[in-house]
């Protein structure tokens, strides 16, 4: 008897401790099938369903994505062993994978069908099979060599966009399969790129945020928080090597340095979100910033990412929009490639991402409605829904200083426009700090665009970015020997050499000065900046306006630069316009033979074309382009040199564009001024055959007074009218009051400059 009741009783307590662990099972089970939860959730996935069909942009791009993967999985998956740089096969194969799976990801959860899940963990199996034994990319030309491709950079941007696939189909795989592709691939994958990468990892650039980024999105995937610590916080102390350097112009963590997501968005961005390296990069670093802010997000709320630092993100893509012409591409600032416009992917999604985490501002919906296109989540949705209900309210691009420097006191970047109905005009000037190792030697530098179209250019980059046969599609030679040089930009030079010798260690310790920023009045608006530390013993001050005058058919832009110097040097001043010379009333010579008008510091590469001597006076310089004309008219000197050149010389592998260049050269000189009104007028018609208002319409250009606090000058319109302009080159003050005495008159003013008419 009693062995039957003792039976019975172990039975019966063996079945409840059974159902108990169950329970726990299931409990646990139920809380491990929580995914998706970066990008798209579970409940974000419920709601985007029921409106399927009934939104007409996040519908048209659904349906595109649909046709693109399918189209890919018809062709079968392709996991090559990489070889190739940028632009080469396996590189582009690589890429268009991860693009692949996450889209792939998307539909998975949108439209419910296994094909796509199939997709992608068939394209992760192949790669975690042959991950671990993956040496080092063979192309060996990076600091940081990746494993897929060249560089890590470009691993983490596999891993930024594989990890939302990863999530999309995380509950659908089984535990054997979750459990092998996280020790095979995606946990060696996450430390390679940190704790085997530090010099990748641990820095301050964009390179390092896409590395975090990629290192927390797996980690949040995997819910393994020390990844993701790993990736907010940067590697500890102990894990980097205090004297190792990289190859990308810059240092890896030093000493007490703060690293991780954290630092690259506290350092490199200002408080009105201007990123320090310039709008190109800034453009490519939004999409990690913003993806993996909206991961953190939804995971960790708790960590409140979009307010930081004063919500320093949404601020950063307001900052971005107003950073584009007329067009909507990036002024090409720093290491830019021309044409990156806010129609790029990843500014698609910042953009959604903005406006959803933002104040829903109905401007961003104006620039939703030309991209055409949305983020296929719960931001996209939203967006798509404002547009639905034509919610969308004009961005308009106004005037505006954005500011450098974590603090906002290292110089900054002034954009003066000009807008009426139909025409536009806007001048870029850059006043920044060096910008990490993507930044230019060029303070103080501008360019002009008119209705969207380059006037007065910045080169950008010397890089044809994937395409193979151009470097692998990396970065050219030239890139250093020209396009950061100084004299590819639109700035004085002085005695042929490069601000800072253009060395990076010295560039990054210094930044120009802000001295002067008034846009309040729309027919006169002027910005004024100082550099002090790029010729040692040289202060330079430029002070730019923009004029619209109602006797002038379109704005005229004054260009002022003050040069005081403690010993005698040669200036020069160049203006890089594209067209056809039209006309100059100054005489010039062209050589039998073209030479290099120099020997290194980016004067090697100009073909010198023509040059002549100013007799002093008023020297005109008038092209052609686009069927309008331009016309640049400068106060100079006797001796003055007027030289003209173009882009090409010691290029033996064509990899710069044949661009020409106007130069004021003044030689033998200590302190000097250049006084400079660039103008657009008339027009041409090849139908007609007709020219108009050919000539400009400033007669006669002089200085009139230069001291240390004052410097002034005279300009006569070819009607008659005399306007005087003083600048006030030490007060900046609205207050301050002025009185100044010229061949005895007295000249008295409120502000930091004037300008009247005189007669």
């Amino acid at each position: 008897m009693y062995p039957i009741l003792f039976e019975r009783l172990f039975l019966k307590k063996t079945i409840r401790i059974i159902l108990f662990l169950s329970l726990i099972l299931s409990f646990q089970n139920s809380l491990s099938q929580n995914h998706p939860n970066l990008i798209l959730t579970k409940q974000g996935v419920i709601d985007i369903k029921s409106q399927l069909g009934a939104i007409p942009i996040f519908d048209n791009t659904l349906d595109k994505i649909k046709k693109e993967v399918d189209a890919n999985i018809s062709e079968g998956s392709k996991v090559p062993i990489p070889k190739d740089m940028a632009g080469g096969y396996t590189h582009t194969q690589h890429k268009k994978n991860y693009n692949m799976m996450q889209n792939a990801g998307v539909l998975f959860q949108l439209l419910g069908d296994e094909k796509y899940a199939i997709f992608i963990r068939d394209m992760l199996m192949a790669y975690a099979k042959m991950y671990k034994s993956l040496p080092l990319h063979p192309q060996d030309k990076s600091y940081a060599r990746g494993k897929l491709f060249w560089q890590c950079l470009n691993d983490a941007n596999w891993l930024v966009y594989t990890s939302q696939a990863y999530d999309c189909i995380y509950d659908w795989l089984t535990d054997t399969e979750t459990t092998y592709l996280n020790e095979n691939l995606f946990k060696p994958f996450a430390d390679f790129l940190s704790i085997e990468s530090p010099q990748f990892f641990n820095r301050i650039h964009n390179h390092s945020t896409w590395g975090n980024v990629a290192v927390g999105m797996i980690g949040l995937v995997m819910d393994d928080n020390e990844l993701v610590n790993r990736a907010l916080y940067g590697l500890k102390e102990d894990n980097i090597d205090p004297n190792a350097k990289d190859n990308d112009g810059g240092f890896i963590k030093k000493q007490g340095q703060k690293v991780g997501f954290f630092a690259n968005l506290d350092d490199p961005f200002s408080p009105n979100g201007y990123y320090t390296e310039g709008p190109y990069y800034q453009r490519y670093a939004m999409y990690p910033f913003m993806i993996f802010a909206q991961a953190l997000n939804n995971k960790k709320p708790e960590l409140k990412i979009f307010d930081y630092k004063d919500g320093i993100l949404i601020k950063a893509v307001n900052a971005l929009l107003n950073l584009t012409d007329e067009d909507g591409e990036f002024f090409p600032l720093n290491d830019a490639q021309k044409g990156m416009s806010y129609y790029s992917s990843s500014l698609v999604s910042a953009l959604d991402i903005a406006y959803f985490y933002g104040s829903k501002d109905p401007a961003l919906l104006s620039i939703a409605k030309e991209q055409n296109e949305v983020q296929l989540d719960e931001t996209g949705l939203a967006v798509a829904k404002g547009l639905k209900d034509h919610l969308e309210k004009p961005f308009i691009k106004k005037s505006v200083e954005l500011i450098d420097g974590e603090n906002g006191d290292q110089g900054g970047v002034g954009i003066l426009r000009y807008n009426k109905k139909d025409y536009t005009m806007a001048l870029v000037i850059k006043y920044t700090s060096q910008g990490l190792s993507h930044g230019h030697y060029d303070k103080l530098s501008f360019s002009l665009y008119e209705n969207g179209d380059e006037v007065l250019q910045d080169y950008g980059l010397a890089r044809f970015v994937n395409i193979e046969q151009k470097n692998g599609g990396g970065y050219l030679k030239e890139n250093k020997t020209w396009a950061k040089q100084t004299i590819a930009h639109n700035t004085i030079v002085q005695d042929q050499t490069s601000h800072f010798k253009g060395d990076f260690e010295t560039g990054s310790q210094y930044h120009s000065i802000r001295y002067l920023f008034d846009a309040s009045n729309p027919i006169f608006q002027i910005l004024s900046a100082k550099e002090n530390n790029a010729y040692p013993g040289t202060e330079l001050q430029r002070t730019i306006a923009i004029v619209k005058e109602e006797s002038f058919q379109k704005p005229y832009i004054i260009d002022v630069v003050k040069i005081t110097s403690n010993a005698t040097h040669q200036y020069d001043l160049p203006f890089y316009y594209f067209g056809q010379v039209i006309s100059t009333n100054f005489k010039y010579e062209i050589p039998d033979v073209l030479t290099a008008l120099g020997k290194d510091n980016g004067y090697q590469h100009l073909w010198k074309e023509a040059s002549g001597i100013s007799n002093g006076g008023t020297i005109e310089f008038t092209w052609l382009k686009n069927k309008k004309f331009y016309s640049i008219t400068s106060a100079t000197e006797q001796g003055d040199q007027l030289i003209l050149a173009r882009i090409g010389a010691n290029d033996p592998e064509f990899n710069l564009r044949k661009d020409p260049v106007y130069i004021i050269r003044k030689t033998d000189s200590k302190s000097t001024v250049f006084v400079s009104i660039i103008e657009p007028h008339g027009s041409y018609s090849p139908v007609s055959e007709s020219a108009k208002n050919t000539y400009s319409n400033i007669k006669d250009v002089k200085l009139f007074y230069n001291t240390e606090n004052y410097t002034a000058f005279i300009m006569t319109y070819k009607f008659g009218i005399k306007k005087l302009f003083i600048l006030s080159n030490n007060d900046a003050s609205k207050e301050t009051k002025h009185e100044i005495n010229i061949d005895g008159k007295s000249y008295q003013w409120v502000g930091p400059y004037l300008f009247k008419t005189i007669k």
